[in-house]
């Protein structure tokens, strides 16, 4: 089953019915929202509201190892994380889709691993990451390709379907936030060859590595970045043009609901094997 997290100014998903509302509880805590199950043309995916329902949880306070989890609980092998970011590079325009292919992270006090060998927790059940968790291991996960490349082709298969302007391997900078950039951070960050500045990036896509879960990230470029776009930047903007986009969003969600199968030629699953120590 396809797991969607939905950032700002997407709180749900044009043109799926609604089966079920969960309540997950994880090891980790409560995520940032409950979990709805809908279906699509005989398909399910569930979709979890990254900063919850009413936008209440900044950025650097969202509880990502629990919605990682809670995802994982309720059946969920692929993962698509939505969200909102400023463009870096100039030849990205508002409104574009980047499919990201890389990251940089410059955030600072986020819970980022499961694996937190003699301190980490106790979890149920029985498989590699419980295994792993439960033993006390240190685990290193390899992050040389850290997001799916099945989902990505199909994102750009869908993509170009449909006509809509993207740029594909696209790196995103990941900065701790609820404030934006400064014009100097953004300068640094496109030397370091950053296409796009987002607060929610990191650690998902790592947390989701952790427990061998395919996880892919399609961005909307909402505004250019700190100094590049030359006026003063406001989370209005950012809400306005998710708004706008939420149609669009929706059916390229449902294509993808439609062409991800349960046969995996990706190697996300095998991201455990040698991780541990």
């Amino acid at each position: 089953m396809l797991g969607v997290i939905g950032g700002s100014g997407l709180y749900k998903i044009e043109g799926f019915k609604k089966i079920d509302e969960l309540e997950i509880e994880t090891p980790f805590g409560e995520p940032s929202s409950p979990i709805i199950i809908a279906e699509y043309e005989g398909r399910n995916l569930a979709f979890l509201s990254r900063h919850g329902t009413d936008h209440s949880i900044p950025p650097h306070l969202v509880n990502y190892r629990a919605n990682i989890w809670a995802l994982r609980e309720v059946g969920v092998k692929r993962i698509l994380g939505i969200g909102a970011v400023g463009s870096i590079n100039e030849k990205i325009k508002p409104g574009d889709y980047i499919i990201i292919t890389d990251f940089l992270d410059f955030t600072k006090s986020r819970k980022s691993t499961f694996y937190e060998g003699r301190f980490g927790k106790k979890v149920k059940g029985k498989g590699k990451v419980e295994d792993l968790i439960n033993s006390k291991r240190v685990v290193h996960v390899d992050m040389t390709d850290p997001y799916c490349s099945e989902i990505r082709a199909i994102l750009k298969a869908v993509l170009s379907e449909k006509g809509y302007p993207f740029k594909e391997n696209g790196v995103y900078v990941c900065t701790e936030g609820p404030r934006f950039e400064t014009p100097a951070e953004i300068r640094v960050f496109k030397k370091l060859g950053g296409d796009v500045v987002g607060m929610t990036g990191y650690p998902e896509v790592v947390l989701a590595r952790e427990l061998a879960l395919c996880y892919a990230s399609l961005c909307i470029s909402a505004n250019p970045a700190a100094g590049i776009a030359g006026y003063k930047l406001t989370s209005e903007e950012v809400i306005n043009m998710m708004k706008a986009k939420t149609t669009e969003i929706g059916e390229i969600i449902k294509a993808l609901t439609i062409k991800i199968t349960d046969k995996h030629s990706c190697d996300c699953g095998k991201t455990l094997e040698g991780a541990g120590i």
